[in-house]
């Protein structure tokens, strides 16, 4: 049970940069102040999201923009966590089961596979750098890194 309310905490704590938008994030307040522009409803989109604290209910079941364009959902974030000594060993060889169920989590194309697998061995050491302390680093590391790529950057 702690452990749940641990990983509940976390993803809470860290919703807004597993699942932003390149603006203010997900929620209601996104949702409200949609297509507004300029420094004023960026704020108010912000603080409505901090108040309703509804982030980590949209993560979860996708709703509330939170799933659009972006990879890292409350599943990926729980299977990184969970299979972390799994994954770091599968990236750094560039293949294996935890690599796989990653990418089928992230949604990344079969024709893609081994091109994430590929770029994921090649920038281990950035995706797990000393400085990537927790799961959502690590996943944010692996995002910067898609990003550069010309065909993974589609998957960020």
């Amino acid at each position: 049970m702690l452990k749940k309310i641990a990983l509940a905490a976390l993803l809470a704590a860290g919703s807004t940069v597993a699942m932003a938008d390149n603006d203010v994030g997900c929620g209601v307040g996104t949702q409200v102040w949609a297509g507004k522009k300029g420094v004023a409803p960026k704020i108010l989109a912000a603080t409505t999201n901090g108040i309703f604290t509804n982030q980590l209910l949209g993560i979860t079941f996708g709703t509330l923009g939170c799933r659009q364009g972006g990879t890292v959902t409350a599943q990926v974030v729980t299977f990184t966590n969970e299979n972390a000594e799994a994954l770091a060993r599968d990236m750094a060889v560039g293949q294996g089961e935890s690599l796989n169920v990653l990418a089928e989590l992230m949604q990344i194309k079969a024709q893609d596979k081994a091109r994430f697998f590929a770029v994921s061995k090649a920038n281990f050491a950035e995706i797990y750098s000393s400085k990537n302390q927790n799961t959502l680093q690590v996943l944010d590391s692996l995002q910067s890194v898609m990003a550069k790529d010309t065909v993974l950057k589609a998957y960020v």
